[in-house]
């Protein structure tokens, strides 16, 4: 018999969700104050202790400052916010996530060619083995998860861990909708194709090559990523 994990929410998890969620909706404008502690938990049902857990939650994600006695102020998360926010908003619009692809482009074209400068002998065997990875996987999910390894990969490549967490953070962006973006993995094999034309020159150490091969990649995989988006808001 097969059973589902049961996903269970605290009442400071459903919390920090609507509050982050009026947010980033604006529905809480940048400059406007929340109520005072005791008046918004009072709106909510909640004791003040569970509002202090839900607002220190949403501050460290860049969202509010809490300022005692005077009520938490609804914040610029563009002036105030950080990388954290990413997987936050690449599913919330179109806009976001076509901002996202343009920055993976940018970061992976740079990733690439630091990768292909610093890579050696040692270093290419972990990167041929997670194409590999690609070509071998049964479905078009694992090889969309496998191909994300690949830039995981790369960035390590890179030996700089700020390129690391960057790519880690980038690809976060847009798995809540991964399952709609799946055209482009529909055949494992060429998909290894494609993204062995990054990996062949960063092995080989060819700097500029590797950083046109991963433009041309990430140009032509958002390009079906957001073709496959376009399609699911069309049969909505």
């Amino acid at each position: 018999m097969s059973a589902e994990a049961i996903v269970r929410q605290s009442v400071v998890d459903v919390l920090e969700e609507r509050l982050r969620t009026s947010i980033l909706d604006g529905a809480l404008q940048p400059g406007s104050l929340l109520p005072p502690e005791r008046e918004l938990a009072a709106s909510y049902g909640v004791t003040r202790t569970t509002l202090k857990h839900a607002l220190s939650r949403l501050e460290q994600a860049g969202l509010p400052r809490t300022r005692p006695g005077v009520g938490t102020p609804g914040p610029d998360f563009l002036q105030s916010g950080g990388a954290a926010l990413l997987p936050l908003l690449g599913g919330r619009d179109g806009r976001w996530l076509s901002d996202v692809f343009e920055a993976r482009r940018a970061i992976g074209a740079v990733i690439a060619r630091k990768a292909a400068a610093e890579c050696d002998t040692a270093q290419a065997a972990p990167l041929r083995a997670a194409v590999d990875a690609v070509a071998g996987a049964p479905d078009p999910a694992a090889a969309q998860l496998a191909e994300l390894e690949v830039h995981r990969e790369l960035a390590r490549t890179t030996g700089n861990r700020v390129y690391v967490l960057l790519t880690n953070t980038l690809l976060t962006a847009y798995l809540p909708g991964r399952p709609l973006m799946i055209t482009s993995f529909a055949g494992p094999a060429t998909v290894a194709d494609r993204v062995r034309q990054v990996v062949d020159p960063v092995a080989d150490g060819g700097a500029d090559e590797a950083g046109r091969a991963a433009d041309d990649y990430s140009r032509l995989t958002a390009q079906e990523m957001a073709a496959d988006l376009a399609r699911h808001e069309r049969r909505r």
